[in-house]
């Protein structure tokens, strides 16, 4: 039995006749690190958004093996999905199946989180703001038991905090609670991303560009987060990533996609040694390495 806790098959995302993704194929091992990489424009961002719901893709299928979470109907592959389902036992490891809706609440749900290449804060919020904002979806929150504030209420709002506060100390912003998010440094505001998407509770997190425009000291403490994430918390990673140091080092499998194709897929030594990669790379051709 595979341990994929997701998979990609035949995916292809065209806009207009461009072909972004054509024909992508890959799998996530649950508890990994697995690092999407390749040249700018090989489709790695786009790869995201497909899995994330921002992106409707134009063919192929997703499955995400997560946990079921839901707690209401919705619908997957034309199948319902209920809550009778959700807690029943013999059904928490089935397999979610999922289209792209455009709708990435449904991802979420499903247990899927992720942050983005270009930082999308809530700048003008506070940082702990917005890490309470993450968690809406999570938290039993209504108009009447906001309004009478019930017990209830009241201690769903705690354990909001809770998490939050949590995550802060995890990414070392616990002492910037209060600060706008907007006037964090550039690193730290990278780091609050990642806590905001670990307050939805998701199984894999799929992380864009993480590292950039970090210095060598911030690269290595979010370095430390990553592996924190899977060793703590069992969260399956799924990065896309420019640091080749930083890929090498902490990744468990790499997979390398170059104009919207997967080239390579193996370990960090064996993508090293791969002269597909370096190919692409080096805009070399594979019979010039060779010779």
């Amino acid at each position: 039995m595979s341990n994929a806790i997701l998979q990609v098959s035949h995916l292809r995302m065209h806009f207009g006749g461009i072909k972004a993704l054509n024909d992508v194929s890959l799998e996530v091992e649950r508890g990994s690190i697995t690092a999407l990489i390749g040249p700018n424009g090989a489709g790695k961002t786009t790869v995201f958004n497909c899995l994330t719901g921002f992106y409707r893709a134009s063919g192929g299928s997703i499955r995400l093996n997560a946990q079921a979470k839901l707690t209401d109907v919705v619908q997957v592959l034309g199948q319902k999905i209920r809550p009778a389902d959700l807690i029943n036992p013999a059904r928490l490891g089935s397999r979610i199946w999922y289209k792209m809706f455009g709708g990435a609440h449904l991802v979420n749900r499903a247990g899927l989180a992720r942050t983005f290449q270009n930082i999308r804060l809530f700048r003008e919020m506070t940082v702990i703001e917005n890490l309470l904002v993450a968690q809406h979806m999570q938290a039993n929150r209504n108009l009447i038991a906001g309004i009478f504030n019930t017990p209830g209420y009241h201690q769903t709002e705690s354990q909001a905090l809770d998490r939050a506060f949590y995550w802060l100390e995890v990414v070392e912003l616990e002492d910037c609670a209060n600060r706008l998010a907007g006037t964090l440094s550039y690193g730290q505001q990278r780091r609050l991303e990642i806590a905001r998407a670990m307050c939805t509770g998701p199984e894999i997190i799929c992380l864009d560009e993480p590292a950039a425009g970090l210095n060598p000291i911030e690269t290595e403490a979010l370095a430390r987060i990553v592996r924190f994430l899977r060793q703590q918390h069992g969260v399956t990673v799924l990065l896309i990533e420019h640091d080749m140091g930083m890929v090498m080092a902490i990744s468990d499998r790499v997979i390398v996609l170059d104009h919207g194709e997967v080239i390579a897929s193996g370990t960090p030594r064996e993508i090293q040694a791969d002269t597909r990669v370096i190919a692409a790379y080096l805009g070399a051709d594979e019979e010039e390495l060779n010779s």
